[in-house]
């Protein structure tokens, strides 16, 4: 499978991940991945940095080491009705926004308070992807989120990190299968990330892959294969779709896929 990109990554700046932005774009772009985002929990999360740091990323290079740069954040969804930890004009200034549930920011409810959390964030423009909706701790109505999805133009995230043995996550095989099933039924778009905390899981999505591959999901519904699938839902990716950087980076990676595949 052709694997565009990875949006999904942390910085020290969250304070429970463990490289810099440029110890992390390094990494990624030594593995040739294409197009990197940083995306930092928003303050919600214990440990995480106040909302002064989204929005200042005007000073950051939007290329490093040969490798074109997004920068946004991973919000925390806090409450059912779907409200996240920054304000709308924040998320305006920023290239994505990816919205989760995280145990630690959200009050114990019922599958049915998730489900509507989750659709609530989905409803909201400013929200590209929703990051991990895998865990049995927060269950949700897979149905429902993947026909909000495809209505709203919002990629579900498979997250490479709740496919990795060990992970915190509860049951994310299951419920990936289960939410699968539905977003093909739906014609639901999504995406890998990799939700690396170290600059050794940037771009890594082998998990995802495999998973994905298993379950023989179209490749045409996976927003990583296609530069202009991803733009569709992400517009500050839309306006680099003619940086030829980005564009030769993903012609390398696409030609080193097919002479996999060719083996």
């Amino acid at each position: 499978m052709i694997d565009l990109m990875d949006l999904h990554t942390h910085t020290l700046a969250c304070g429970h991940a463990y490289n810099t932005l440029y110890e992390m774009a390094r990494s990624a772009s030594e593995k040739g991945v294409p197009l990197f985002g940083s995306s930092d929990h928003a303050p919600a999360m214990p440990g995480s940095c106040h909302k002064y740091y989204f929005t200042n990323f005007r000073v950051i290079p939007r290329t490093l080491f040969g490798m074109p740069l997004l920068m946004g954040a991973e919000l925390n969804i806090t409450d059912f009705d779907g409200q996240v930890d920054l304000p709308q004009d924040i998320l305006r200034k920023m290239d994505y926004a990816i919205a989760s549930i995280h145990i630690q920011c959200i009050d114990r409810g019922t599958a049915a308070d998730y489900t509507r959390a989750y659709v609530g964030a989905i409803e909201n423009p400013l929200i590209h992807i929703i990051g991990h909706p895998d865990d049995s701790r927060l269950p949700a109505d897979y149905d429902t989120l993947a026909a909000a999805a495809k209505e709203h133009h919002t990629l579900l995230e498979v997250n490479n990190s709740s496919l990795t043995p060990g992970s915190v996550r509860v049951g994310a095989a299951d419920n990936y299968a289960k939410l699968l099933e539905r977003c093909a039924h739906y014609g639901t778009s999504i995406i890998m990330g990799s939700d690396a905390h170290s600059e050794a899981d940037a771009g890594n999505h082998l998990h995802a892959i495999k998973f994905l591959e298993e379950l023989q999901f179209p490749e045409e519904l996976v927003a990583n294969t296609s530069l202009e699938r991803a733009a569709s839902f992400i517009p500050s990716l839309a306006a680099r779709l003619d940086d030829s950087l980005l564009r030769a980076r993903a012609a390398a990676r696409e030609t080193a896929a097919c002479k996999e595949d060719a083996r």
